[in-house]
């Protein structure tokens, strides 16, 4: 039996979007054990990941801390890997290559790499494309990679749903971003909230711990658990129930399409949806220049011709 690892630091959406490349992988090394190197926020995801068997945590210390870099490389080169896939292709990731997996077999876009994906495969094509390109020339089969499901991350939400006096159809509003992009969140869900309630719509937001105030601007139900907000397991039972979901650009809409959900992603000119790969058939998006000049009106005309919704009274 081999060992492999696969590297793959975040961000959210970004580690939900590699769920297909890692299957892919998994079906490809049936026999071997497969390791991956994460960050501390994501430990958790990929512990329940089916396709794993375990998982490494990279604390991603600052590169002049020579100390912590030689206790990770010595880590590493202890586990004696066969293959290396680098899933976060990022200049860190490529450095990990020259300082400890020289003698390695390396799928990513490390220097000296065999495999040529930082000529065939730039970022600026569709992540999920990027991402099959680079399994292939690493002689993976890929089946899974374009088409991600994290269906297996969602809990029985029912008792939370129940306490929180939500019934069904109901449709989730994720109204936040990281802070870093506040470009990237749509102003008007409070009025798009309102609008569903007079339609006698039932709207549920799951704010997590960066987004408690900006939710209390919201009409809606808000799940709240023990520490103020839902864990990712319960979130994604709470999005596999839905309705509809309507967020932007951020990690948590990217979950809501790749659990199947239905919904609606919104963007501005920050980044084209086509490159982030969240249309599926399930999840479309809109796109305009300014999300201030996305109007509510045009909003509920997707909800309501997407949704299978009762029909506003």
């Amino acid at each position: 039996m081999g060992r492999i690892l696969i590297i793959k630091h975040g961000a959210f959406g970004d580690v939900i979007q590699c769920e297909g490349a890692l299957r892919d992988i998994r079906e490809h090394r049936k026999d071997d054990e497969i390791v991956v190197l994460t960050t501390p926020p994501y430990r958790r995801l990929f512990e329940r990941c089916p396709w794993v068997d375990r998982v490494m945590v990279d604390e991603r210390a600052p590169r002049w801390r020579l100390g912590l870099m030689w206790k990770l490389g010595k880590q590493l080169k202890a586990e004696k890997f066969d293959m290396v896939y680098d899933l976060q292709n990022s200049p860190r990731t490529a450095s990990y290559f020259r300082w400890f997996f020289q003698d390695t077999n390396w799928s990513g876009t490390a220097p000296g790499c065999s495999h040529p994906h930082r000529a065939k495969h730039p970022k600026k094509i569709r992540t999920l494309d990027r991402l099959a390109g680079q399994l292939k020339d690493a002689g993976v089969p890929v089946r899974h990679t374009r088409h991600p499901d994290v269906s297996w991350l969602a809990e029985d939400v029912t008792a939370l749903l129940t306490e929180a006096g939500v019934t069904r159809p109901y449709i989730v509003l994720i109204p936040g971003s990281s802070a870093r992009h506040p470009q990237k969140r749509w102003p008007y869900y409070a009025a798009l909230a309102r609008r569903l309630i007079e339609d006698g719509q039932q709207v549920v937001i799951a704010p997590g711990p960066d987004e408690l105030e900006l939710a209390e601007t919201i009409p809606g139900i808000k799940l709240h658990g023990p520490r103020g907000f839902i864990n990712w397991f319960e979130f994604a039972g709470v999005l596999k129930g839905a309705a509809f979901v309507v967020g932007n650009d951020t990690g948590p809409t990217h979950l809501a399409a790749h659990i199947g959900a239905p919904g609606l992603a919104l963007f501005g000119s920050h980044m084209s949806a086509e490159r982030t790969g969240i249309e599926r058939e399930n999840f479309t998006a809109l796109e305009v220049a300014h999300l201030s000049a996305l109007p509510i009106e045009r909003v509920l005309d997707e909800i309501y011709l997407r949704a299978k919704l009762p029909a506003p009274a």
